[in-house]
């Protein structure tokens, strides 16, 4: 049982463990990171077929229950109830979404953490873990930021979810202030088995030589293996100080440099073709008659914003002291996934 306050009694294993968003690319593998340090856990998941596991079959100590994280607070609290600790992973991670479809990420995103962190504080859970993003923190223009750091939102944002990851890690925070026992952990860009992202599809493009050409290279990210991840998400609910935020990403890198690593790992060299970001400002209005179509995002003007020369860099010293996170560098973390897993990451 963990002790008010403090870390957990053990250091994990022997508790009971609620996870939202346990299909997902992150919630997957933070699963897993429980499971094989003896913490049994409850999976919240949207559809029963996509859960934590690639079969049907559930291993010892996981139950996956259907359900959705912006569902009533009273009912959360019920599957809560009796829980050791929460970890909050569901959300919407995508750029360039039509207007349409901001309401849908807002829920996601906003509705979700809400009714998650009220419901866990009214089923009385010890310690819960809101996964938010180095994004709250926006573009940090080139300098490595720290916990302490704050944007200043009437500045605007880069996209909605930009807008709506904020919105979240405010909810946060305001509950901090009530004095709930939150902690935030803060995931920079994250690569690994599994991931669909935009940047991963170019870095196993690179890869397996596939990569036509480099689009918004520019961009700066502290890229993190979902591994380590998910085992720093695991340190801050075992040994994080209650109302602290911990930063888990790797090193600061520009994607063109991820991606002349990628290509590296297969004894390539990166596409030399750039299309410069003047050439794609031309084809905004173009995109949403395109309707997706050629990888062209229906809305291009809010991926321009999000990426161009912004940066989302932070540094993990915090948890690496505090918690003895560490994150592998970006070769060893590519090979791992690209080289080692047998997938050239095509999972």
């Amino acid at each position: 049982m963990t002790v008010p306050g403090g870390p957990s009694a053990a250091g994990g294993g022997g508790r009971r463990i609620f996870v939202t968003g346990g299909s997902g690319f992150i919630g997957r593998a933070v699963v897993h990171r429980l499971l094989s340090q003896g913490d049994a856990v409850t999976s919240l998941v949207r559809d029963r077929r996509r859960g934590p596991t690639e079969t049907l079959d559930e291993p010892d100590g996981l139950t996956v229950i259907r359900g959705d994280a912006t569902g009533p607070v009273e009912r959360l609290a019920e599957l809560m109830a009796g829980h050791d600790g929460v970890v909050h992973v569901a959300g919407s991670y995508r750029v360039g979404i039509p207007p349409a479809e901001r309401p849908a990420m807002f829920a996601a995103n906003v509705t979700a953490t809400t009714r998650v962190l009220d419901a866990a504080v009214t089923a009385g859970v010890p310690r819960i873990v809101d996964v938010s993003t180095v994004n709250a923190f926006g573009d940090t223009h080139g300098a490595i930021v720290d916990e302490t750091y704050r944007r200043d939102p009437a500045a605007g944002f880069l996209s909605w979810y930009d807008e709506t990851k904020y919105r979240a890690h405010e909810v946060a925070r305001e509950r901090i202030a009530t004095g709930a026992p939150i902690l935030i952990a803060m995931p920079s860009q994250t690569y690994g088995p599994g991931d669909h992202s935009g940047v991963g599809e170019q870095l196993t493009a690179a890869f397996a030589g596939t990569l036509r050409y480099r689009a918004v290279d520019e961009v700066g990210a502290a890229l993190v293996h979902v591994d380590d991840l998910a085992d720093g998400i695991v340190r801050v609910l075992d040994h994080g100080r209650l109302g602290e935020m911990y930063v888990l990403g790797g090193p600061c890198v520009r994607l063109g440099q991820a991606i002349g690593v990628a290509a590296g790992l297969a004894g390539r060299r990166p596409p030399r073709l750039e299309m410069p970001a003047s050439a794609l400002r031309l084809m905004v209005p173009l995109a949403p008659r395109l309707g997706g179509r050629f990888g062209i995002p229906v809305n291009l003007a809010e991926v321009l914003s999000a990426s161009g020369d912004v940066t989302y860099w932070a540094t993990s010293a915090k948890a690496e002291k505090e918690l003895g996170f560490h994150a592998r560098d970006l070769e060893t973390g590519l090979r791992d996934w690209l080289v080692g897993d047998g997938t050239g990451g095509r999972r």
